[in-house]
Order: C-alpha cells, then structure tokens, then sequence
C-alpha cells in the first residue's frame, strides 16, 4: 500500500507524467516502430493526469489514488 500511497501524491503523480513524457519523446525520436512505445507512454501520463493507479489491483490497493487517503 504504500507504493501506492506514493504514487497518489503530488510528487508520484508529477513521476508517472514525467516517465510518460519521456517514452514519447525516445519513442517519437526513434522514429519507424517507435510509435509504439510513443503510444505506451501516453498510458502512464493519463495515469498521472487522472490520479488512477494502473497496478493498483494487482497489489491490492485502490484503482482511483483519492481514494488511497481516504
């Protein structure tokens, strides 16, 4: 719980923006299959933008990050 306790703060969620950012820039940068991986890291910025916490499930911590303070 406390990976995703982390990963519902400020701090947490400004990391997963980040990694995201980067993927598509190395992904874009990369060009040809690139894409792809262009394309996966739009899925941890959506994550950081949403507050929601992909692995959550798998580690038996909420799915949404509001509702890890609760």
């Amino acid at each position: 719980m406390g990976f995703a306790r982390f990963m519902s703060t400020p701090v947490g969620r400004l990391a997963r923006i980040a990694v995201g950012i980067a993927l598509v820039a190395i992904g874009a940068s990369m060009g040809g299959a690139g894409w792809i991986l262009a394309v996966i890291g739009l899925v941890p910025i959506a994550a950081g933008v949403f507050n929601v916490c992909l692995i959550g499930p798998l580690i038996h911590a909420p799915f949404s990050g509001s509702k890890v303070h609760t």
